[in-house]
């Protein structure tokens, strides 16, 4: 019997491992597109899953076309320029949710 996904009903988390070694799990908070590129954006989550702080943490990601079932990967963005873009469509994103919350009531 094959191992159903924990999560499947509450919201996406993914374990991120750390330069340390220590692992930290994340929620994941919404996948953007920025100039062509995918970046998922993830909020760090302490032992009780939550999250003190609200910083977000920013990572490029992609998934294998070939092989939907395989990991997506996630990787460092290291540039400067591309990191403070990303943060700014992500600025944009909360923007939008935050609107939208408002055009609800």
């Amino acid at each position: 019997m094959g191992k159903k996904n924990d999560y499947e009903d509450e919201e996406m988390t993914v374990e991120l491992e750390l330069d340390d070694g220590s692992l930290v799990n994340c929620a994941v908070i919404t996948i953007l597109t920025v100039a062509s590129k995918d970046y998922i954006v993830l909020l760090p989550l302490n032992e009780d899953g939550t999250n003190e702080d609200g910083e977000v943490w920013f990572y490029r990601y992609s998934e294998n076309p070939e092989d939907p079932n395989e990991e997506p990967v996630l990787d460092y963005i290291e540039d400067d320029g591309e990191y403070e873009r990303v943060a700014e469509a992500f600025d944009e994103y909360l923007d939008s949710c935050e609107f939208d919350e408002v055009v609800d009531e």
